[in-house]
């Protein structure tokens, strides 16, 4: 296989769950996720290597057709838009955006943009909307303070979203991010998980944006991979961060998937982060399993969800391990050596 190659593709296994079709976020039928990747030299030797990452729950009005939605803060030093609301009433109303960490404004502009224009009621006849961003700091690649993520690159990865399996690596909000100490990014794993009783099957899938960790910490005994020290890990702290997207067809509520969203939190631990002080570790996890309309006449819904006792709910546990764990895994497989501001130089692992 030419080129960039997911972590299965070098023989390493994540896990027992079967993988989806695509081992991607977009096997849960109907997420959409789209990149605009910034790549080029600015005034000097500043450089913007960075992007914006778009994840869709579904293709329709989000605004309109809300889905049940949760987080979990792992470790907070992050500067996220959206969270509280998304806490207080379990929906996610746009699209989840990622980027670096000063491009959050601009980006979260062209996403209130996008849905404005695609949902004129918002603000007047109805109410306001909530968007969803998070970021992580690319300052090593990317001349962050020259600000060069712009809302236009927001509306752009939204409107370039599809259901197809994801790029991943040095792509769209993941150009400029490091993880280990080697190139990380944009990563994405989907697992299955099956009741033999009723038949019933459901997908879990993840997307990452890795930028965490030390080459120390990874753990390359456990993936059985060689020390290769003739590729340099670029000498940085151990803090940084990770974003993590889980999306599921399970019929879960907002209290499910914040527990489901806790065990994220196993898989980036079993690479070897232990969520560092300045880290800002977040997961933001959906449901597409229902869409609760903005607007309804009726005084009560009815939903259907899983009971919490059952044992599935212990295999979406383990897939949401299985899912982060392998995404990360894929940021850096797929990742290939890049330059950037000040003629920095962060290495592809040397996978091969």
């Amino acid at each position: 296989m030419n080129g960039p190659k997911k972590i299965r593709d070098r023989g390493i296994t994540i896990g027992r769950l079967p993988i989806g079709e695509k081992n991607c976020i977009t096997d849960v039928a109907g997420v959409k996720v789209g990149h605009i990747t910034l790549d080029k030299p600015l005034a000097g030797e500043e450089y913007a290597a960075t992007g914006v990452t778009a994840i869709l729950p579904h293709g329709d009005n989000l605004f309109q057709n809300k889905v049940v939605g949760a987080t979990y803060v792992l470790n907070g030093f992050g500067k996220t838009t959206g969270l509280v609301q998304v806490d207080e009433l379990g929906l996610i109303e746009s699209p989840i955006m990622l980027t670096n960490t000063f491009g959050v404004p601009a980006v979260t502009q062209g996403t209130l943009q996008y849905m404005l224009e695609e949902t004129p009621e918002i603000g007047d006849s109805t109410g306001t909307i909530n968007i969803v961003v998070g970021e992580c700091n690319d300052s090593r690649l990317n001349s962050i303070r020259a600000l060069p993520v712009q809302p236009s690159d927001a509306t752009a990865a939204i409107k370039e979203a599809s259901t197809g399996a994801s790029l991943e690596g040095a792509i769209g909000a993941g150009k400029g991010m490091i993880c280990f100490g080697y190139k990380g990014g944009i990563g994405t794993s989907s697992r299955v998980v099956q009741d033999d009783a009723s038949g019933k099957s459901y997908t879990m899938g993840c997307l990452v944006l890795s930028n965490f960790g030390v080459k120390d910490e990874f753990q390359i005994d456990k993936y059985k991979l060689d020390d290769k020290q003739e590729v340099p890990a670029y000498p940085k702290s151990a803090d940084g961060s990770i974003m993590i997207v889980l999306a599921t067809d399970a019929p879960v509520d907002s209290r499910q998937l914040r527990r489901i969203g806790k065990r994220s939190g196993i898989g980036l631990g079993r690479t070897g982060s232990h969520f560092s002080n300045g880290s800002g570790d977040i997961v933001i996890a959906f449901s597409t399993a229902h869409k609760i309309k903005h607007i309804s006449s009726e005084i009560v819904e009815s939903r259907c969800q899983l009971r919490d006792d059952h044992a599935i709910m212990n295999d979406l546990f383990l897939a949401a391990a299985e899912v982060t764990e392998e995404a990360i895994l894929n940021s850096l497989s797929q990742a290939v050596t890049t330059t950037g501001r000040m003629g920095n130089i962060v290495h592809a692992y040397p996978f091969d």
